[in-house]
């Protein structure tokens, strides 16, 4: 943390010289801009790769982290201000920025880039320097040359992925170059690793270089926004502080959790279960379950992945007249990941930092939650001639109807609740044995049945739902397709435009774990 008795009288002098080359390397990028009409895109690439640099020198000029964090902190409010009233242009994203012609994202990144840094400071000084140094310069010299080259001899774009565009050649050098760096960086500062990093053998951290340079381009390739400036470094700390602290994972275990994480991924696009962005996203997720977790948390995990996609897959003729209705069609993308998976995901980055055996139940409870929301839908569906009530009112809908609810669909709801208990009970959890079995089912079991007519509630009340004016049909979808090509948007009757099938099932995903690990703590078990 920040310590204000430790600005020290030698740390001003590089203070006042760091806000200099800043400053200069500001000045410098619009005067290219403006005057020499350089390309916005190279300047702030340029920028930001210096800055990445200069970073990493920092821990070595600096006796405590004191003028860094006022450097940061200048730099933040700077970054605000820019954005704000746009006064150096060089540093946001312009229209011109790619040869795409896609329209201009807003961005964010020149204002996460001192907020990361700022966070690092306050939480890896005293004892992690190299972590800092590591993950800044990968963020910062990688990304950059990804950019570089993906805007400049990238021909190849990767589709379905984000909104900002994405090509091969650009991800071949994010990954490249910070395989490079990774490596680099972790044999010059072996002699500072402890817990799982220490006496590792170097063909095991050639590995990790391999496997966080795979995690850094997934992360750069879905994230727009500018928000791969922060996550980038976050997700590299993240990892190399755990294997520094050797709690609760292990460095063999997180590399073949990666590897696995990869494989499920890659099978995922082939049999179409998910589409690029999601395999990007489940690639992530998996990477952080599979390594950190282990078994107990990577098996009901997988019982909801392939039930659930193999469900969808079922009686496609029976569920093709639905494909309309629903936002989404049966292969997942990034949003339906994070919207099932994310509260997961969060839980377990919780376990990692804190060791609490109470968020393993709100891990079931948020797996049991998706996977009843799931076989809800699919089993609603699938049944022949079923007939459906309007949770709120009950009374009788077209089966598919947001909010609708069905016999056969709510008992799979609960089956599939079950299921999910069942499998971190077939390979003996403790943690389950010492709440007992049968009350672990009916906790898990009951806590995705609720969470599943929360969905339900939600669905009926506040998520948005259009009338398609082409087929006369109430959807989910913003925009339906005519006949001669061209999309029409479709009239909003009802409910609140934001609120899409992905957040009503985040909403879902919560409250299945807020039950469950309210009642573990209630009954003070641990």
């Amino acid at each position: 943390m920040l310590n204000l008795q430790a600005a020290l009288p030698q740390d001003a002098p590089p203070f006042f010289l760091t806000i200099c080359l800043v400053s200069l390397f500001v000045l410098l990028a619009e005067l290219l801009t403006r005057r020499f009409s350089v390309s916005a895109l190279v300047v702030r690439k340029i920028v930001h790769l210096s800055m990445g640099m200069l970073i990493f020198f920092v821990p070595g000029y600096f006796q405590s982290n004191f003028y860094p964090a006022l450097a940061a902190l200048l730099l933040l409010l700077f970054s605000a201000l820019n954005i704000r009233f746009k006064w150096f242009l060089s540093l946001l994203a312009l229209p011109d920025d790619d040869k795409t012609h896609a329209p201009a994202v807003k961005s964010y990144g020149s204002l996460l880039f001192p907020l990361v840094f700022l966070l690092q400071l306050l939480f890896l000084w005293e004892s992690h320097k190299w972590i800092l140094q590591t993950s800044m310069l990968v963020m910062g010299v990688s990304d950059s040359l990804a950019a570089l080259v993906g805007s400049s001899v990238g021909k190849k774009h990767i589709e379905h992925l984000t909104k900002n565009p994405k090509t091969v050649e650009g991800s071949l050098t994010m990954f490249f170059s910070a395989f490079v760096l990774l490596s680099a960086s972790l044999f010059v500062f072996s002699h500072y690793f402890t817990g799982s990093l220490a006496n590792a053998p170097m063909v095991m951290l050639v590995a990790l270089a391999l496997l966080l340079a795979l995690v850094a381009t997934a992360v750069e390739a879905l994230l727009s926004h500018g928000l791969d400036n922060f996550f980038i470094p976050v997700s590299i700390a993240y990892v190399l502080y755990l294997l520094q602290m050797n709690q609760p994972v292990f460095l063999e275990r997180f590399l073949l959790g990666g590897f696995f994480a990869f494989l499920l991924a890659f099978f995922s696009i082939k049999v179409k279960f998910l589409t690029n962005s999601g395999a990007t996203a489940t690639f992530l997720l998996g990477t952080t379950i599979f390594g950190i977790g282990g078994m107990a948390w990577t098996v009901p995990l997988l019982t909801f992945y392939l039930l659930s996609s193999v469900l969808s897959k079922l009686g496609r003729k029976r569920k093709a007249k639905f494909d309309l209705v629903f936002e989404k069609g049966s292969q997942r993308d990034a949003g339906q990941v994070y919207a099932n998976g994310g509260i997961a995901w969060v839980l377990m980055i919780a376990y990692s930092l804190n060791n609490d055996p109470a968020i393993f139940f709100a891990y079931l409870g948020t797996l049991a939650a998706v996977q009843a929301d799931t076989w809800a839908t699919e089993i609603g569906t699938l049944w022949p001639n079923p007939k459906a009530w309007l949770v709120t009112t009950f009374k009788e809908v077209p089966v598919g109807t947001s909010g609708g609810v069905s016999v056969p669909g709510t008992s799979g709801a609960f089956l599939g609740s079950l299921l999910i208990c069942a499998s971190a009970l077939a390979i003996n959890v403790q943690w389950l044995s010492d709440f007992g079995w049968l009350q672990s089912l009916l906790l898990i079991g009951f806590s995705g049945l609720l969470a599943s007519m929360v969905d339900s509630f939600f669905g009926a009340t506040v998520q948005a739902q259009y009338f398609d004016p082409i087929r006369e049909k109430v959807t989910e979808r913003t925009h339906s397709l005519a006949p001669n090509g061209t999309m029409i948007s479709n009239r909003l009757i009802k409910g609140t435009p934001l609120v899409n099938n992905d957040l009503v099932n985040t909403f879902c995903a919560l409250s299945g774990s807020a039950l469950a690990y309210l009642v573990i703590r209630s009954v003070h078990l641990f």
